[in-house]
């Protein structure tokens, strides 16, 4: 059973020299992002490396030594620069295999496709030990090896691999957010931010500005796992800006 009061974390590494290079514009941090907030696991870190061995295997090690979950997008399609499998393995100390499973299938995808072939059967490639994700796109499927999560780079890819993982995994206290907009530039408020904040220790204020029509304003986001806490804050915060003379408008500008 997940735990109320406590907060489940996650990380992210983005895998590829095309994310690095500009050519590909990454969306699977948004997405991801957003499904763990479903499933009550808070992203904490996000990391771009390169398809280089020593650069995957340094992030995965680090970051799972520091969350309940690590996620991992990118680089484990059929061309030779597709090393994420191997070098996670590297990170976790086991071998890769070839997941009879996921051999099966692929085989059942390409059979009309022109077969298996060796490119093909990088696809079925895990660290040993480890179970499958569902891809209900390409076949190919993604891999799960205890806390780690290893999933294709593109974001339909993505996203079908998420939804197969819905509800499978443990979370806890749900991230609470309330948000506050007002017309007033961040540099005239941030003595007040910073007291509320200090003053609902439970709370977390964001700040976000924005510019629009001529005018500079911003949205105020509030958010803690005690809803108490938070309406608490959130109306110190706006008796705050009253008493600056900047009104409010709730849910943000």
């Amino acid at each position: 059973m997940a735990d109320s009061s406590r907060i489940y974390t996650a990380a992210l590494i983005v895998i590829g020299d095309e994310i690095l290079s500009g050519r590909t514009h990454d969306k699977n941090i948004a997405q991801i992002a957003s499904w763990l907030g479903v499933q009550n696991i808070r992203l904490v870190e996000a990391r771009v490396v390169a398809d280089v061995t020593e650069a995957i295997v340094e992030a995965v090690t680090a970051l799972r030594a520091r969350n309940d979950y690590v996620f991992t997008t990118g680089g484990i399609g059929p061309t030779h620069d597709d090393i994420t499998v191997d070098a996670i393995a590297e990170a976790l100390g086991v071998p890769v295999v070839v997941h009879p499973e996921a051999r099966e299938i692929l085989e059942r995808h390409y059979e009309t496709r022109g077969g298996v072939t060796e490119a093909r059967l990088r696809m079925a490639r895990v660290p040993e030990g480890a179970t499958l994700i569902p891809n209900r796109y390409t076949g190919a499927p993604g891999i799960r090896y205890d806390n780690l999560f290893i999933m294709a780079g593109v974001p339909q890819i993505t996203a079908g691999m998420l939804d197969a993982l819905s509800g499978q995994l443990e979370g806890g206290a749900a991230l609470l957010s309330e948000t506050l907009g007002c017309w007033v530039a961040e540099s005239a408020v941030a003595d007040l931010l910073r007291e509320t904040e200090k003053a609902h220790a439970s709370c977390q204020i964001g700040s976000y500005p924005f510019w629009r029509d001529g005018k500079t304003g911003a949205n105020f986001v509030i958010r803690s796992i005690d809803a108490e806490e938070l309406a608490a804050c959130t109306r110190a915060l706006a008796a705050g800006l009253a008493d600056m003379d900047k009104p409010v408008t709730m849910g943000g500008i």
